[in-house]
C-alpha cells in the first residue's frame, strides 16, 4: 500500500520523459494514472502495461491538450473509469526553437498553445471535480528557461514563465476550496528533448552545471512532482506569509500557511522551484 492508494492521477504528456517517470512513480505510490498523451500511444500502452506491472492501475488518456474540445471528453473519460480525479500533473510540452529573428507566429503559437494553454484547458476541465471532493492536488511542470530564459527559445521560456504566475494565481484562489497548486521548475534533464539538441548546445549547457551532468530521470525528473502531489512540503521551504488561511469553519485540514518554497539548488538537477498553498 503506497501513500496515494486510493487517489487517481492524470499526467499529461506522460508517455515520454519526464512525465512517464512521473506517471511511473505515481504508479509505484499506489495510484490509479490516466497516462496522457497526443501522438505516443503505443508508448503511451507501454507505460500503462508497467504501472499495472507495479501493481497500481491505469489507462491511457489519449488527447491533445491543446485542444479545448479534445479535453473535455478525455477528463470525463477519467471519471467514468475511476469515479474521481484527486492529482493534475500539466506535464505536456514541445519546443520549436528558434533565434527570435527567425521565429515564425506558427512556431511562437503552437508552443504557447501546448505548453501554456494547455495548463488553463485541463485544469479547468478537473477542477469542478476537485471543488466538488473538496481537495485536489495540482502540480504544473515548468522550467528552469523559463526563469533564466534561453537563447533560441523565447517561445517556450515565455510559455514556462506563464505557467508559474498562473500557478501562484491558482494556488491563491483555490487553497480555500482545499485544492493546493504547485510549480515545478526542472533544471536540464537527460530526456529526449536534450539528447535531440545539437551537441554545442548541450555543451554550453552543461558548462553552467556544477555537477557537469543533467538530471537523470526518473528520480532526479519526478520526485518534486510526487511529492507535490502527495502535499509533502519539501525542506527547505520557506515561510512566505507566517499566517494560517483558514477555510470554512470546523475544516481544520484546509487550514495551510501559503509557502514560497524555492528549492533550485543548482548542486541538484532537476531542483524545482515552487509556489505552494
Amino acid at each position: 500500500m503506497g501513500e496515494l492508494t486510493g487517489r487517481t492521477c492524470v499526467v499529461t504528456g506522460a508517455a515520454r520523459g519526464i512525465g512517464r517517470a512521473i506517471a511511473l512513480e505515481l504508479g509505484r505510490e499506489g495510484a490509479s494514472v490516466a497516462v496522457g498523451y497526443a501522438q505516443n500511444a503505443d508508448r503511451a500502452a507501454e507505460v500503462v502495461d508497467q504501472i499495472r506491472a507495479l501493481g497500481g492501475d491505469a489507462m491511457p488518456l489519449g488527447a491533445d491538450v491543446a485542444d479545448p474540445a479534445q479535453v473535455g471528453p478525455a477528463i470525463a473519460s477519467v471519471i467514468e473509469r475511476f469515479g474521481r480525479i484527486d492529482v493534475l500533473v500539466n506535464n505536456a510540452g514541445i519546443t520549436r526553437d528558434r533565434s527570435l529573428s527567425k521565429m515564425s507566429g506558427e512556431e511562437w503559437d503552437s508552443v504557447i498553445r501546448t505548453n501554456l494553454s494547455s495548463v488553463f484547458h485541463v485544469t479547468s476541465a478537473v477542477l469542478p471535480h476537485m471543488i466538488q471532493a473538496g481537495y485536489g492536488r495540482i502540480v504544473n511542470i515548468s522550467s528552469i528557461i523559463g526563469l533564466h530564459g534561453n537563447f533560441g527559445q523565447a517561445n517556450y521560456a515565455a510559455a514556462k514563465a506563464g505557467i508559474v504566475g498562473f500557478t501562484k494565481s491558482a494556488a491563491l484562489e483555490l487553497v480555500r476550496k482545499g485544492i493546493t497548486v504547485n510549480a515545478v521548475a526542472p533544471g536540464f534533464i537527460e530526456t529526449e528533448m536534450i539528447a535531440a539538441m545539437p551537441d554545442d548546445a548541450r555543451n554550453k549547457i552543461l558548462e553552467r552545471v556544477p555537477m557537469a551532468r543533467f538530471g537523470r530521470p526518473p528520480r532526479e525528473g519526478a520526485d518534486g512532482p510526487v511529492r507535490a502531489a502527495r502535499g509533502d512540503r519539501p525542506g527547505g521551504a520557506v515561510p512566505r506569509h507566517p499566517r494560517r488561511v483558514h477555510d470554512r469553519p470546523g475544516r481544520r485540514d484546509q487550514r495551510r500557511p501559503l509557502y514560497l518554497m524555492r528549492l533550485m539548488d543548482r548542486h541538484r538537477p532537476g531542483g524545482p522551484v515552487a509556489e505552494s498553498a
